[in-house]
């Protein structure tokens, strides 16, 4: 092979290279797009959780446990109720713990506060806190005969609100999270919790996710809108937020997406028309988070666009933070 062959040969491959390289951005269309995979997303969105979870050890002989979260919760277990396949256990117990307070971390995780109706459709809730509680003996989830109690600081979410009731968490096939409101008891409390001084006293008949809630109230005229987000993406491998303003403990995402004309929406015309609020599309980038923000005020079938152009890189603390930063 001659000396002005391999030159050659070598400028075709190295321009073959460059161009395979390349990212699709909106003022170059000959660019090959490269996008997260779901995998690519979920992944993201699972070490965000990992890096919440807190744990737990002690052993059924100590009797009723009592465990302080970082942030002060208290959980109570009763080790003479709790069970394997039916057998009561014995020995060593492992618990794992989450607790989100604030939407920069429901986002991270993805754990909006989207609450079920009777009708089937989603409101937003406001939060007193989301928790998830998971005893397990040898990586095994254990159950509980007469349920656990936590009680919760109520200066995490603004204080006391004696609206709020108690909602268990129920996941779908692709991992997204709504909240079913638990049956009221009077015997144990309004909904299954109930506020007093400056804690709530939660009373759980399961380990799981839960959650202190009431529904967001607004007097308005309601509407849906819809979001267009960058060539690329979907429901798969991103996702898209809102975040109210003036609500610092709740987190509304919209959980529908049409392929057909990529949009995303909250398809069941529960926004208020002339809400403030700012609207989040998020997704994967390199192991970090790639999200763009934008200031809206709700208009009837309003239609909001992201492109390339207005997204930027975080890793999950910066993001956090961000989010937590919004009004």
């Amino acid at each position: 092979m001659s000396k002005h062959f391999k030159n050659i040969f070598g400028i075709v491959l190295i321009s073959a290279l460059l161009l395979t390289s390349c990212t699709k951005n909106d003022d170059n269309d000959g660019d090959i797009l490269i996008r997260p995979t779901a995998e690519d997303f979920n992944k993201i969105k699972e070490a965000a959780l990992e890096n919440l979870t807190q744990t737990f050890q002690f052993n059924t002989d100590d009797g009723n446990i009592m465990l302080t979260s970082e942030k002060g919760v208290q959980i109570f277990i009763s080790s003479s109720c709790l069970t394997l396949n039916g057998e009561a256990v014995t020995g060593t117990v492992d618990v794992e713990f989450v607790e989100l307070f604030d939407k920069g971390s429901m986002l991270t995780t993805n754990k909006p506060t989207m609450g079920m109706l009777p009708n089937g459709d989603k409101g937003l809730l406001i939060s007193g806190g989301e928790f998830f509680v998971d005893a397990t003996q040898n990586g095994v989830s254990l159950e509980t005969t007469c349920g656990f109690q936590m009680q919760i600081p109520a200066d995490l979410t603004g204080g006391v609100d004696n609206d709020m009731t108690l909602w268990e968490g129920v996941i779908d096939q692709d991992g997204n999270l709504a909240w079913d409101e638990v049956e009221r008891d009077g015997a144990q409390g309004e909904g299954g919790v109930f506020g007093e001084g400056n804690q709530y006293y939660g009373f759980f008949q399961s380990f799981g996710w839960s959650n202190v809630d009431r529904f967001y109230n607004d007097p308005r005229p309601k509407t849906t809108i819809l979001v267009a987000v960058p060539e690329g993406y979907d429901n798969t491998n991103s996702a898209v937020y809102i975040s109210y303003d003036g609500e610092d403990a709740g987190l509304a995402n919209l959980d529908t997406y049409d392929s057909e004309t990529g949009l995303f929406s909250e398809h069941y015309g529960l926004i208020p028309i002339g809400l403030e609020c700012h609207i989040i599309f998020a997704t994967e980038d390199g192991e970090n988070w790639k999200y763009a923000i934008k200031a809206v005020t709700i208009t009837e079938n309003g239609v909001v666009t992201f492109t390339e152009g207005d997204t930027s890189i975080a890793t999950e603390a910066q993001l956090t933070t961000i989010i937590n930063g919004l009004p």
